[in-house]
């Protein structure tokens, strides 16, 4: 049985581990939190002493999932734009080892209960890069959809990704359920 708690620096190094290429870690968003290959030490000095690099005091949530024991996953959740009903899912990861057997989808959904039923948010938006196919299925196995059809384009690497926004509210993960 999945179940997710808040992240601990102890963590760290085995998200860290699911990294294996500076692909895989770009795809992460790792961009936000550093250059490939991040340190144990570099994650938990953005997520503890830059606040995961939000701006408002209490709006970073990283959490950590496990299934039987074993860490499977990662994923953050923070507010938007100091927005206490719109949260924003973030920083995705599955370990490689267990992809494609639904965890991030599971995972996801834990976070999405979460997210309406015990911060009270009214809509969770999550983004992807567009040629990450993989996590887009997994996000709309999910629940979400997209949100619209304009793109946002982001710099990786000298390379220009699109990034594609996906959302669910609170009406529609109630249907689902």
């Amino acid at each position: 049985m999945i179940r997710i708690r808040p992240y601990k620096p102890c963590d760290a190094e085995t998200i860290l581990s699911w990294c294996r290429d500076e692909e895989t870690f770009q795809m992460w968003g790792g961009s936000h939190l550093g250059s490939f290959p991040l340190s144990a030490e570099q994650m938990n000095h953005k997520y503890f002493s830059e606040n995961g690099g939000c701006a408002e005091a209490d709006n970073f949530f990283p959490m950590t999932a496990f299934d039987d024991g074993q860490m499977i996953g990662h994923f953050i959740i923070r507010y938007v734009n100091e927005d206490c009903r719109t949260l924003r899912f973030g920083w995705v990861i599955v370990d490689d080892t267990l992809r494609g057997k639904k965890y991030g989808q599971r995972m996801l959904q834990l976070g999405l209960k979460y997210a309406f039923e015990i911060l009270g948010a009214d809509r969770v938006t999550i983004g992807v890069y567009e040629t990450n196919e993989p996590a887009y299925r997994c996000y709309l196995r999910a629940g979400f959809r997209l949100c619209t059809e304009e793109c946002k384009q982001e710099e990786v690497n000298g390379r220009t990704w699109s990034i594609l926004e996906l959302c669910i509210t609170k009406d529609a993960y109630s249907e689902q359920r």
